[in-house]
């Protein structure tokens, strides 16, 4: 596979100029720019420029607003809504996190219903800004349907990501994000660009038989939910949290609706912050602390999100797909070096 060298500013500079040139304002280009090299920085390649061509055809199609000011509302004293107005997802968050964040402190624990926004970036982003500022946090969001419940070999649920934090004051937040397909499509789509296998039980062809060929699940296939029964409910769990709770769409009802562009369809984002402080006493961190420092004195145990801490460390250029770069210049009409 041959790549191309590109630094972070370049791949924050290729991101903004093609958003900007297919519709986006700047603020909106500015902060989905920083998503998606936030992800190629941390090493989540399904879900950096990998997602631009998607985020793209939205914009054409003009499924999704790219000039969208979200608006947040005050259900309860507990409970937010942000109106996303057809926005892309991070421009969402960057208006109701503050928010959500706030009224967490004060009240102890603040729910934030996300509707008609357009989520297809990685969710770490969400949870470990609640985490960095000393809240546990969790989201959910569903999709289209891609992933056939245990016992089933047709898709109904989306592949309904989860993502928890954990505060760490003065180190780096435990943080795990993980689809509740036994594989991300995301990255079942790069194994098949790629040429890469998948390991058995990620998913079923078209006929309903196993397959460890990407390209089989991707085209015309179901994923499949990890660990069987549970995987299922936990994805069952995330349909009902992010569709019927705040009011939004189920993936089938999602999958109705959309215009099938390729890109992010709306839908909803159930997000849950809880203040430590107030719930336990100050002794929380020490406690928890003890744990973690139980659970690393383990051989072969690694803590949740440590790899991707250690990724972002190195700030150096990253090694993107070449056809993929081009692919993103005939976007944007931009001209990059390969190199």
């Amino acid at each position: 596979m041959s790549t191309t060298s590109l630094s972070l500013d370049e791949i924050y500079n290729l991101a903004k100029k093609t958003l900007l040139f297919n519709g986006c304002d700047e603020e909106n280009a500015n902060i989905l720019s920083d998503t998606i090299m936030r992800a190629e920085r941390d090493g989540s390649l399904s879900h950096g420029l990998f997602r631009l061509p998607a985020y793209v055809a939205s914009l054409k199609s003009k499924k999704v607003n790219g000039k969208a000011r979200p608006e947040v509302k005050k259900i309860s004293p507990s409970v937010l809504k942000v109106l996303g107005n057809s926005a892309f997802a991070p421009m969402v968050l960057k208006v109701g996190l503050p928010e959500l964040i706030k009224l967490a402190k004060e009240t102890g624990v603040a729910v934030l219903a996300i509707t008609n926004s357009h989520h297809m970036a990685a969710m770490w982003p969400e949870t470990e800004a609640i985490a960095d500022a000393g809240l546990v946090g969790f989201a959910c969001t569903s999709y289209k349907p891609m992933v056939a419940p245990a016992g089933a070999k047709k898709a109904l649920f989306g592949t309904n990501p989860i993502s928890f934090a954990w505060p760490r004051p003065g180190k780096t937040p435990v943080v795990y994000d993980m689809a509740t397909a036994a594989m991300a499509m995301g990255e079942v789509m790069v194994a098949a660009r790629d040429g890469h296998k998948v390991p058995l039980g990620t998913g079923l062809n078209k006929d309903g038989k196993d397959t460890t060929d990407p390209k089989e699940i991707t085209k015309g296939g179901v994923l499949l939910p990890f660990a069987g029964y549970k995987g299922s409910a936990i994805a069952m769990m995330v349909e009902l949290l992010a569709g019927a709770l705040i009011g939004e769409t189920f993936s089938y009802e999602t999958a109705a609706k959309d215009n099938k562009d390729g890109g992010p369809p709306s839908g909803g984002e159930f997000i849950l912050a809880i203040s430590p402080e107030k719930i336990s006493g100050s002794d929380w961190n020490k406690h928890a602390d003890e744990f973690f420092i139980k659970m690393k004195s383990m051989d072969g145990v690694r803590l949740p999100g440590e790899r991707r801490h250690e990724n972002r460390l190195d700030k150096g250029s990253r090694k993107i797909n070449t056809e993929l770069v081009n692919k993103i210049k005939t976007l944007s009409k931009t001209i990059v070096t390969v190199r």
